[in-house]
């Protein structure tokens, strides 16, 4: 959907750049007739390992069935980090978080992927709110312009407020 070309950092690992709105609680019938919309239902369960490495696996449901993914994340900037993701059975998926260590974190949304000027806006949808959502773009470069639909109603950017996080959202909600 998105035409993003992930960079790739100096020991040529693939990049996620990154800007996040909170955004008021859009009109879902405008979401689910969007042009081209794709809607998943996500749950993600996050867990340290041994090497203290933060890991997470993903259950990405749409029409067309499921799909499972194990992914790191490095922190490099607010809005980079090195991405390694890779699809896993759904057994994977329920018994990796077990092999963890310390503190797992869960979340479930909806989310809606929306083609938009040859990117991919993802609105998510969380169930512990019913005022406000959250909307990423991934980009190409950190210094790109982010273009959203004017449907959408921009409380502010959280690219960098990390009680933002998925992560972070998955303990405990903002305020």
């Amino acid at each position: 959907m998105s035409t993003v070309r992930k960079p790739l950092s100096a020991d040529g690992k693939p990049l996620e750049i990154e800007r996040k709105y909170l955004i008021e609680y859009p009109d879902i019938g405008w979401l689910e007739n969007y042009p081209g919309v794709v809607k998943a239902e996500i749950t993600q369960v996050y867990f340290d390992t041994e090497n203290e490495q933060k890991l997470r696996v993903r259950s990405w449901k749409t029409a067309d069935g499921t799909v499972y993914y194990l992914t790191g994340k490095k922190k490099i900037s607010d809005m980079v980090r090195i991405e390694e993701e890779c699809e896993i059975t759904e057994r994977d998926f329920l018994t990796m978080p077990e092999k963890g260590v310390g503190e797992k974190r869960s979340i479930s949304k909806t989310r809606y992927c929306l083609p938009y000027h040859q990117r991919t806006v993802e609105v998510d949808i969380y169930p512990f709110w019913d005022d406000r959502a959250t909307a990423e773009v991934e980009l190409e470069r950190e210094d790109e312009e982010v273009l959203l639909p004017v449907m959408l109603k921009v409380i502010r950017e959280v690219t960098k407020e990390k009680e933002y996080t998925n992560y972070n959202l998955a303990a405990g909600r903002p305020e």
